[in-house]
């Protein structure tokens, strides 16, 4: 009886210390940066400087090392990477060959919906500047959320689009919501971006991918319904299940689960990288290999073949490889 005792305690002490020295060799992840494709590089770049990004490099990148990562042939691309506080924005154009735009009747409850929120400092100031740029409305107006929703009761929002027609949301926090750091005192309109967010058919499979195998918390929920959301949405009977994810750092990743209406289209099974509705999310992780391992055993899609190694000095990262969430958006995960 002892001896079976002894051996089942060793049994335990093994898993035990199975069980941490994988949790300590899991790949710690990070978002890095958001971004998207577009048609036309100086008309995108004026448009984003107009809302207070600057531009901090542009590279123009050719070669069967993007090819292979980007999942497209003879891929020549310009990219220009924006800052806005402590975020950054991607702006990828190719050069050759040239995508197709983003479907006509796009709506906010399709799933290749996504979008970036862009934390403003005063909503009113904010929309009127958005009128002298004669931006295409998506949301009737801005949007007050009601005290019926508890946990986004008094955040103001507005959906717009860009001269690609991608999605973008201006965003209030008042006091005691959001992070802190969008209360800190300024004088800029136009503050950084709180989070992408991204159309999505079911809640526990985005939460399988992005929680279980990518190592994203969850780091709130709420369930948004009404006149205001219906309006922000542009979506007649909107009723979301809103799920905040959130990496070591950067942006979050937030879902957005239509409980109704429930006709919201798939992404085309045929679309690609230098699409106009191609955006991508940029994770760092410490070891890429090793999470491509743990996505390839969870038979997640990648884009790439395989992980590629990227000449440093341009790419700005050693590998990389580029794969599908349970609903076709797209995260680039690299190594530095």
């Amino acid at each position: 009886m002892r001896a079976q005792w002894h051996i089942k305690f060793v049994i335990i002490a093994l898993f035990a210390l199975l069980s941490v020295t994988g949790f300590a060799q899991s790949p710690q992840v990070a978002v890095e940066s958001v971004g998207m494709t577009v048609s036309d590089m100086d008309r995108s770049v004026a448009f984003y400087s107009a809302l207070a990004f600057q531009k901090v490099s542009d590279v123009e990148v050719l070669g069967e090392q993007y090819e292979h990562l980007e999942g497209v042939f003879g891929a020549r691309m310009r990219i220009v990477r924006m800052q806005l506080g402590n975020e950054y924005l991607d702006l990828t154009e190719y050069l050759t060959p040239r995508g197709r735009p983003i479907p006509a009747d796009s709506r906010s409850n399709d799933l290749w919906f996504q979008h970036i929120a862009i934390v403003v400092r005063n909503m009113d100031q904010a929309f009127e500047k958005l009128r002298t740029l004669k931006v295409q409305f998506v949301s009737t107006g801005p949007q007050t959320l009601p005290p019926s929703i508890k946990a986004a009761a008094g955040i103001k929002a507005f959906y717009f689009r860009d001269p690609d027609q991608h999605n973008l949301e201006i965003i209030y926090f008042p006091p005691g919501k959001g992070d802190p750091r969008w209360q800190e005192k300024t004088d800029n309109l136009f503050l950084g971006i709180d989070h992408t967010a991204i159309g999505i058919a079911n809640t526990e499979s985005s939460l399988r991918f992005y929680r279980d195998v990518l190592g994203l918390r969850k780091a709130g929920e709420t369930e948004n319904f009404g006149t205001e959301q219906e309006h922000l949405n542009q979506v007649f009977g909107a009723h979301l299940q809103i799920t905040g994810m959130r990496a070591a750092s950067g942006p979050g990743i937030e879902f957005l689960e239509y409980l109704t209406p429930r006709d919201g289209r798939p992404r085309p099974v045929d679309s690609k990288a230098n699409d106009l509705l191609h955006w991508q999310t940029t994770v760092v992780a410490s070891d890429v290999d090793a999470l491509a391992s743990k996505l390839r055993e969870a038979h997640v899609r990648f884009v790439s073949s395989s992980v590629v190694v990227m000449t440093k000095e341009k790419a700005g990262f050693s590998k990389g490889a580029l794969v599908s969430d349970p609903d076709g958006h797209h995260l680039l995960l690299i190594q530095k």
